[in-house]
């Protein structure tokens, strides 16, 4: 009965679909995102480029659970149709379903830009049927991931993980990284964010060291909570200071009583204050690896997660020490680090760190002429 509803939709939202791309194309781009109801630094950094000389419009709205949220995002895609049918290049970080299930005219670039810097874990296509990923005969129906014309990768070592994920091949995928990394080697913005950061928890101002603790998401978070309070317990705070980043999207309701549990700053600008950084199976790691930051792998639940998910990288090529036991993870913060190790890992991942926007707006720009 869902597959017939969910054809019953698609026809229709087809057929006015139909009559909205009788509509003027425009010197325009839309932005589409469903990982936050705000724009992400990517699109921001892409749209202040592009807005000089031509048209930008964000559309940018997550879709939970509930009823109420369904039934505004479907008010929401009546907005996306008529941008994707006025527009002459679409711009994603995730998947969108009238993206990929509507007939776009032939003149329509659609880019998958994607919200990950590296290779870590296993998505989209390569997930179906498993606990963590979506129902294979749903996401047929709903053509996930179709319709993209170019997709960009920060490296061409992450270019099959990304065509398996979004079942293409590798000839759509054009090597060139995110905007982002250019705030991430601003020392301007670096410096900025970090007296932002300090006047909110001025404790972070110390001769202690920063550590910040960033688990991935999972839709299972029942060993979570206890995960994390293990690590927290684990932590010298004489010598520490521990700051909590759960996903956005987590439900995990953790009290630590000695650490920072912030939501107020992302994981990216909490990179400013860090000295070390841990984590389980996020591409945060990327990020902080071009930062110089070393990495620990807290991974205390390998096993079940393999099933769920799956990891799309070797864990073992990881650049830094790997445990299940907090205790382990701990001991391993005084010991001496291999900077050499995580330099060779970020530069196999990320093989362009300079003007990244610049190259980016210079790319997207050829589908605008």
């Amino acid at each position: 009965m869902k597959s017939v509803i969910l054809y019953i939709m698609i026809f229709f939202l087809n057929f006015i679909y139909t009559f909205l791309k009788l509509l003027p194309q425009q010197n325009k781009i839309v932005f589409i995102s469903r990982q936050s109801n705000n724009v992400n630094l990517d699109f921001q950094l892409l749209g202040n480029e592009l807005k000089k000389n031509h048209k930008v419009v964000y559309l940018c709205k997550m879709l939970n659970n509930n009823v109420m949220s369904i039934l505004s995002y479907g008010l929401h895609m009546i907005k996306q149709m008529y941008h994707l049918a006025t527009s002459k290049v679409c711009i994603l970080d995730t998947y969108c379903p009238t993206v990929s299930i509507l007939h776009h005219k032939k003149n329509l670039t659609i880019i998958q830009i994607w919200h990950s810097i590296g290779t870590m874990k296993k998505f989209g296509c390569a997930i179906l049927d498993k606990k963590e990923g979506s129902n294979k005969k749903i996401a047929n129906i709903m053509k996930q991931h179709k319709n993209y014309n170019i997709i960009f990768a920060s490296s061409d070592a992450y270019k099959d993980h990304l065509a398996t994920g979004f079942g293409c091949s590798t000839e759509k995928i054009i090597t060139m990284t995110l905007p982002r990394i250019d705030l991430l080697l601003d020392t301007t913005y670096q410096t900025n964010k970090k007296k932002e950061i300090i006047n909110e928890y001025p404790i972070l101002d110390s001769n202690k060291q920063n550590i910040v603790y960033c688990p991935t998401f999972r839709k299972d978070e029942q060993f979570l909570e206890n995960a994390i309070n293990e690590m927290a317990e684990n932590i010298d705070y004489s010598r520490y200071n521990l700051i909590i980043k759960l996903h956005p999207l987590s439900k995990v309701d953790v009290h630590v009583k000695n650490a920072i549990i912030d939501k107020k700053f992302s994981t990216f600008e909490m990179l400013s204050i860090a000295n070390k950084v841990i984590s389980d199976y996020s591409c945060i790691i990327y990020e902080a690896g071009i930062l110089n930051i070393p990495l620990y792998f807290y991974n205390f639940d390998m096993d079940k997660y393999n099933i769920s998910r799956g990891l799309a990288i070797d864990y073992n090529e990881l650049p830094g020490y790997k445990s299940s036991n907090p205790k382990e993870i701990v001991k391993y913060l005084d010991k001496e680090y291999d900077y050499t190790y995580l330099k060779k890992f970020i530069n196999k991942y990320v093989t362009n760190k300079e003007q990244c926007t610049k190259k980016m707006v210079e790319k997207i720009e050829q589908y605008l002429f």
